[in-house]
Order: structure tokens, then sequence, then C-alpha cells
């Protein structure tokens, strides 16, 4: 048998935070399985990127990996433009314009940034290796997780030795083993859109800005990447799959493009050759980047509204997407688990705590565990009504009801406090969030 503390199911960006940030306030020990492999960061551009706020930049700088994050390649953006295809309503947020309206924005230099997975993940993985009291098994899968009244018992599908551990987290990934195994509800709503993904260029630049159009089909979104020029990276990053040459791709021409629309258009836009799937996107921005061409494979997936009825179970626990998934049309997806792991790493440290100060030997506590469920599931739940307000807002409706929600989008763009309290969100800056999640010198 092999005793661990912590058990993590899952070596995503969610997993390795949470064991990193477990690492950092309790010296408990963590076994991680996945065998996923790890993709080295080198010159090709991961399709996959995620918009991280500032909520999340402060949790990777507290658990010290955002320097090396920003040694590799990420994009800041201090714009964004949002704009209804079908109306005149639009929306803009910069930074100087929020400094000058809020001193809780003085000390903000960007709105975000958009960072390829493979990058996040490599500076995680690269920080735990370093940690002795973090163990992974990459070699071999779980065949079943048993659930005993003081640990769990988990074992493999080959001859690796068991693991006993107090506790185990499924940070497993929307179609999770864990939770599978241990028979948790979970609710789910189709939201009848594929998304595809995919790296353009854009003749008149991202300008360092995020840009999301909302079509009668569903959102497109724009999001800034890093230049393949960039003097910061001593090595050129290229493309798998470019339609103009590298030496013509200039600094701030690509955008990873994020396409929420039906099952039906989306099959017929992956089908097109990519020189009339450019026009249609150029078409759909209204040339407001130039002109669009098609730097990479495209990729499509279902869009599916998921949320666990509770992210505690025994002495297991559920969080990332293996807790809830939501649209992307607001790229707070990854921003939520990230705040699940250091969450659940806070609950965990004051349970350890407790332990020692009571002379006790266990440090899964039933109730607050249960605290963290209810706290992580009304975030979720909040974000996912969000989520879909804002999809039925901009969902095909009558001239009159487009003409009003452009109207409404305009005194919106035009009122500070409340576009302020939008912005607030979207940058994660809000009460009450677990320590990691503010700035380090505040930690």
């Amino acid at each position: 048998m092999q005793k661990f503390d912590v058990l993590i199911v899952g070596a995503g960006m969610v997993g390795l935070t949470l064991a990193l940030a477990l690492r950092k306030n309790s010296q408990l020990s963590i076994a991680i399985v996945d065998t996923a492999p790890l993709t080295e960061v080198n010159d090709a551009l991961d399709v996959r990127v995620s918009a991280i706020n500032i909520a999340s930049k402060n949790i990777f700088d507290n658990i010290d990996v955002w320097s090396t994050i920003e040694k590799n390649r990420l994009q800041a953006y201090q714009h964004m433009h949002v704009w209804d295809k079908a109306g005149p309503g639009k929306l803009d947020f910069s930074v100087e314009s929020l400094k000058q309206s809020s001193s809780s924005f003085a000390q903000q230099a960007q709105l975000g940034w958009i960072i390829e997975n493979k990058v996040i993940r490599h500076a995680l993985w690269q920080k735990a290796q370093q940690d002795e009291g973090i163990h992974f098994f990459t070699e071999t899968k779980l065949a079943n997780i048993a659930v005993g009244e003081s640990e769990v018992f988990a074992s493999f599908t080959d001859n690796t030795l068991p693991i006993i551990a107090k506790l185990v987290v499924g940070a497993d990934g929307a179609n999770s083993w864990v939770r599978q195994q241990m028979n948790m509800a979970m609710i789910f709503k189709d939201y009848d859109h594929h998304a595809i993904v995919a790296t353009v260029s854009c003749s008149q630049g991202h300008q360092n800005t995020a840009w999301q159009v909302f079509l009668e089909s569903g959102p497109l979104a724009f999001l800034p990447l890093q230049s393949l020029n960039s003097a910061d990276n001593s090595s050129q990053a290229s493309l798998s799959q470019g339609n103009l040459p590298e030496e013509n791709l200039s600094e701030g021409m690509l955008c990873s493009i994020v396409y929420s629309t039906s099952p039906d258009e989306a099959k017929r836009l992956i089908q097109l050759n990519p020189a009339d799937f450019a026009k249609e996107l150029t078409a759909a921005s209204d040339g407001k980047l130039g002109n669009i061409h098609l730097q990479s494979e495209r990729f499509t997936y279902p869009l599916t509204m998921r949320l666990a009825q509770d992210f505690v179970k025994d002495r297991v626990v559920l969080i990332g997407d293996a807790a809830h998934t939501i649209h992307p049309l607001a790229g707070q997806g990854v921003n939520l688990g990230l705040l699940d792991a250091i969450a659940l790493a806070e609950t965990l440290a004051t349970q350890v705590k407790e332990s020692k100060d009571n002379a006790l030997n266990d440090f899964v506590n039933e109730q607050r565990l249960k605290a963290f469920s209810r706290w992580r599931k009304t975030e979720a739940s909040e974000m996912i009504v969000s989520m879909a307000a804002i999809k039925q807002t901009f969902t095909p409706q009558a001239k009159p009801i487009k003409l009003l929600r452009g109207l409404g989008m305009n005194l919106l763009n035009h009122f500070s406090p409340i576009k302020n309290q939008l912005i607030s969100q979207a940058l994660g800056l809000k009460e009450d969030l677990p320590a990691l999640a503010y700035k380090k010198d505040k930690v």
C-alpha cells in the first residue's frame, strides 16, 4: 500500500493548481494520477487557450508559476469590444477608462491574458515535480475507488500498489471518471451549440483587444494571441496550417477564435475550405479586424451545461469541470475551476490546523467540506444563470426587440457604475475570495 493524505485524479490546470496550493498552505502529502501526456512548450501554437482574469493571475503568482508562464507565451489585453450584429448595440471596456471611473481599478494594468493551455499546464507541472510532497502516477489508470469510514482505497489497472488516502479529489474534467465511480448526480442541459476553435490572423491586428460579436447563430469571439515574432521569445513559434507565410505575420496579427453556433451551422462551417471559412469570419466581424486568414486546423465540440448536485460525497470532492461546465461566451470556465481549487486548499488547510490543535489524526471535516460545496456550487450556479441570460438576450428576436436590446447596450455603455460592476465580475475582483486569489503582497 502507498499512503497519502490527498489523492488528486486529474493533472490538468485545476488539479495541479490544487496540489500546489495545498503544499503552500499545508504539508499534506499528495498523489496525482493522470495518464494524459505533458505537452512540451515548443514552437507550435496550441489551439486551446484560456482567458485568464486578474484573480487567476494572482493565484498563479502566489503559487510561484506566473513568472514561468510569462517567460513562455501569453498575450495581455487592455480593451474589450462587444457588439450586436443585428443592431446598434455595443459595449466597450478599457483599462484607462476604468481607472478614471473608479479607484478600485487604479492598480490594474490589464483586463486579462490569453494563454495557451499547454503553457499553463507545463508551468504548473514543472513546479509540482520540484515538490517532494507531490507524487505523480502517470503510467497507469485507476481501476476503482472504495470509500471507507476513515480513508479511501484506490486500485490501479495493473500491478501498481494501491493508494490509501484520507480524501480523493476529482479534477478529471467534464466526463469525470471519479464522478461516475461515486454515482454523483449531475444536472445536464444541452446548449444546442457547438464551439469551433481555431487560430486565425487578422490583417488589421488584434490591437490588444478581446473582440466579441453576437450573431443570430451565436457569439463569435476573437481573443488576442502573442505575436509569432515577439522579442520576448528566444524561438519563433509556428503554425500547423498557415495561409500566410510566417514572414508576413507581423506583431499582433494572431487571434484565437471561439465560435459558438448551432450543430448544423458548425458542421457547415467546418466543411468549408479555409478561404471560404475565413471570408465568413471577415463578414461576421464586420471587417473590424481586417481580412481574416485561417492559420490552423479547426476543431469543434458540443457545449453542455453540467452541474453536480453536490460537490462532496463522503470523502470525495469534485472541482473544476468535473463539478460544472458552462457556456464559453464569457471565458470564465477555467477561472471558476481555479477558484474551486484554492477554495478547497484553504478549507483543507483550516481543517489540518484544527485537527492538530485537537490532537486528531483525521483532517477531513464533513461539515467544512459541505460548506465548501455550498460555496462553490452557489458560485457556479450564479455563473450558469448569468451565461444563460446573456445567451437568451441575443437569440434571434423580432426587430423591435433587437432595437430595444441595442439601445439597452448603448445606455449601459455610458453608465459607469453598472459597467464597472460587470467588469469587476469578469476580472474576478470581488469580495470574499480565497486568500490566494488576491495580490501576492496581500496574501
